[in-house]
């Protein structure tokens, strides 16, 4: 085998052991889970910011519902898979820039719901709850 080859199968089993034991990974909720302040209204209008570079943070967001949402992507220097972001209830896939906001509308959200975003190789997401 050339070694060409023993690098393309050395990595394609780091990726493969990543999915593994990160991929299938819950937001957790335990008493090491900071809480971040990252929910602010202004005129009206509810704008939610998520730091995205090596995973999202905060991974949980308590929200009101029933006022205009928009959620805003910071990347700083992100380069991971993290920059990959889907965000399926608000019918949002896109590669973020690696620095910068990317602002999305979230619409008015309803009590009870929740949205999650996760990157394009599942390793990594996020949760709001409106309440």
């Amino acid at each position: 085998m050339n070694k060409t080859a023993s690098i393309i199968i050395t990595v394609g089993l780091i990726i493969g052991i990543g999915i593994i034991l990160w991929g299938g990974r819950k937001v957790n909720n335990n008493a090491t889970t900071k809480t971040i302040s990252n929910v602010v209204i202004k005129d009206g209008i509810q704008y939610i910011t998520i730091n995205a570079k090596g995973g999202y943070i905060p991974a949980v967001t308590n929200a009101k519902s029933g006022i205009t949402t928009k959620l805003i992507v910071k990347t700083n220097g992100t380069y991971d898979c993290s920059a990959s972001l889907v965000v399926r209830p608000l019918n949002f896939q896109k590669i973020l820039p690696q620095t910068g906001e990317t602002v999305i509308d979230a619409g008015i959200p309803v009590a009870g719901t929740s949205i999650q975003g996760i990157c394009g190789m599942g390793m990594y997401n996020f949760v709001v709850d409106y309440h």
